[in-house]
């Protein structure tokens, strides 16, 4: 199947309007079965089951808020998709980057999130999400 930029952007929109709505199932959904979620400071969690657990565990109460978009056509019918936002949760706000892999069947193959800040920033972070 022939994937275009159309549909790469809808995938991946369907993963924040997902992800923002707390419906984790449906986030895991569109991963590959060899997908993987790359998130700051843990290694890669593989395949929906694994992903909709650690989303459930780790992303409530998180939003996701994306702001600019890029699309770039790569092989075998695949698109890389980047993203810059911010992800806001109860206690903290801050700029990041995911850089979605869709394959030819317009399912994740991987989304990396990025952490966007100054290590003064990453420090206050830390600061913050200890009090």
């Amino acid at each position: 199947m022939r994937v275009s930029q159309a549909i790469a952007r809808k995938t991946v929109q369907q993963y924040f309007d997902s992800f923002n709505q707390g419906q984790f199932v449906t986030t895991a959904a569109l991963f590959a079965q060899t997908g993987q979620l790359i998130v700051p400071f843990e290694g890669a969690t593989v395949g929906p089951g694994d992903i909709q657990t650690y989303l459930e565990k780790k992303a409530k109460n998180m939003s996701a808020t994306p702001q600019q978009w890029s699309f770039s056509p790569r092989e075998n019918d695949q698109w890389q998709v980047e993203v810059s936002g911010k992800v806001k949760t109860t206690v903290f706000q801050v700029n990041v980057s995911w850089l979605f892999f869709i394959n030819d069947s317009s399912q994740l193959i991987s989304a990396r999130v990025k952490l966007i800040a100054s290590p003064t920033e990453l420090l206050n972070l830390r600061a913050v999400a200890s009090t």
